[in-house]
């Protein structure tokens, strides 16, 4: 019986930026090369690894995952490398690694960069050897892996500070496709949205996705997406399922937890709050120093209610007037001109 291949996973897209990235992955499927996946959370790493394996000739063979994110360095190197019985506290029979089950077919790894330094030795081996032991055995194990290798950090940089290998580094990058951000594919945006709303719709039972309203596509365009497309699944399929079957989606929430009763955390303090603040034995300009703190407490204020006065009053225990009365005076909106396009 002749094996007809899947097809292989795809990203929704319309962008040059997107085309290029999709060429870049049907260049480089049909080698049995590593290959580096850069971009930030949520630009679809995983996704596109699976269509390297699928385009590549060891599609019928695993496509085994991996995240080395969170584990420790024994974990993840029994992960990887398996584990003979006795190995450690625990290990009670010999365990395949992910490079064992991988074999002839494509082990991604996600968060490469987070691998400890000793990990990334042995890793370095198999992918030039093909060879390895697993965690407290002596038998050699041999696999063939097509590796693919995902992180949101710069490798290159870490490299030179001697967080990473440079030698694993200079492996894993025989070609490395850099995903472009969210908010760098603005014709991807509404086209994503519209087709994660119709499959929400579908989830919820709904006949048809009657769509966006013109405010509600300008919001969704306006965004920066620092969570790209996962965060845009978020988004869309809570305001899907917030709104009426037949009317089309007409408010967007993009910070859920956005709300004038959200119970208020220490706030993080950056280096610049941590500075020494003058002396009160030293003379310096009081007035002057209390509106300059007033003026950020406004401005955070107001950018952390997205510059929404009514909810930024509610926030500060103001009224709303009161608001406006301290905006202007501190030149942050101008007498009887609003303040964002968010303002009432």
């Amino acid at each position: 019986m002749t094996l007809t291949p899947p097809e292989a996973p795809t990203p929704t897209g319309r962008s040059p930026q997107f085309h290029a990235v999709m060429a870049a992955i049907s260049r480089v499927a049909p080698l049995s090369r590593p290959v580096l996946l850069v971009g930030e959370r949520g630009t679809g790493k995983e996704l596109l690894a699976a269509r390297l394996h699928y385009l590549s000739p060891r599609w019928n063979e695993p496509f085994v995952k991996l995240n080395c994110g969170g584990l420790t360095e024994t974990l993840i190197e029994a992960e990887l490398f398996g584990h003979e019985s006795g190995a450690f506290t625990g290990a009670q029979r010999r365990r395949q690694g992910r490079f064992e089950l991988a074999h002839r077919g494509t082990l991604f790894l996600d968060e490469i960069a987070n691998a400890p330094m000793t990990v990334q030795e042995t890793i370095l081996r198999v992918v030039e050897y093909g060879t390895f032991e697993r965690v407290g055995g002596t038998e050699t194990v041999t696999s063939d892996v097509r590796l693919v290798a995902a992180t949101n950090e710069d490798l290159p940089t870490l490299a030179a500070a001697g967080r990473f290998r440079a030698d694993l580094l200079d492996r894993l990058a025989f070609d490395v496709i850099t995903l472009p951000p969210l908010r760098q594919r603005p014709d991807d945006i509404l086209l994503l949205a519209e087709q994660i709303a119709m499959q929400m719709a579908r989830e919820l039972g709904r006949s048809h996705f009657p769509g966006f309203s013109a405010v509600a596509e300008a919001a969704l365009l306006t965004h920066p997406w620092p969570g790209n497309v996962r965060e845009l699944k978020n988004v869309v399929e809570r305001a899907v399922y917030r709104t009426e079957p037949d009317k089309p989606v007409a408010d967007i929430i993009i910070d859920p937890f956005q709300s004038p009763w959200r119970p208020t955390a220490s706030e993080v303090k950056d280096d610049a709050s941590l500075a020494p603040s003058p002396s009160p034995l030293q003379p310096f300009d009081f007035a002057a120093r209390i509106t300059e703190i007033e003026r950020d407490l406004l401005s955070r204020a107001l950018a952390a209610n997205h510059h929404h006065q009514k909810q930024t009053a509610a926030f500060l225990g103001l009224g709303y007037h009161q608001l406006r009365n301290q905006l202007i005076k501190h030149g942050l909106i101008g007498n009887g001109r609003q303040s964002g396009p968010s303002a009432p």
